[in-house]
């Protein structure tokens, strides 16, 4: 293993998981289309328990509201190999009030040249995190 110790695998809190979630830049939105999964990497912040995004009009994850999704982030130090992983699941819906819209776009600013047409909120039901640690740690 060229030199790095044993690792072992800590549960993270959801307070912790949601912090570090929020220390994120990025992470990965899961959704179904057609009964498939598809996953896609999107920009967010986190406000208290619920992750938001931003999507283009032709974004399929639009297609219901109230969709159950994933949302995933991490971060590795690929030589230490340390690092953590989180994944939220919960209720997907578009934000509708022009002010909370207003307010987030002026939040999150897109990643990608398409014009960002919807705000979508993930109401957490569930999260979890994980830490790679030393084994001593």
């Amino acid at each position: 293993m060229g030199g790095v110790g044993a690792r072992k695998l800590r549960e993270l809190s959801a307070a912790d998981s949601l912090k570090r979630l929020a220390s994120a830049q990025y992470g990965r939105i899961v959704y179904s289309r057609r009964g498939l999964p598809i996953i896609r990497p999107v920009n967010h912040i986190v406000e208290e328990d619920v992750v938001v995004v931003r999507a283009h009009l032709g974004a399929s994850l639009l297609r219901g509201d109230g969709q159950v999704v994933a949302y995933e982030a991490d971060s590795f130090d690929e030589h230490t190999r340390q690092g953590w992983s989180v994944i939220v699941t919960g209720v997907a819906r578009v934000v509708m009030d022009p002010e909370q819209v207003q307010r987030y776009e002026t939040l999150l600013d897109p990643w990608i040249n398409l014009p960002m047409d919807h705000v979508i909120r993930i109401e957490t039901e569930v999260v979890t995190g994980l830490e790679l640690i030393d084994e001593a740690g």
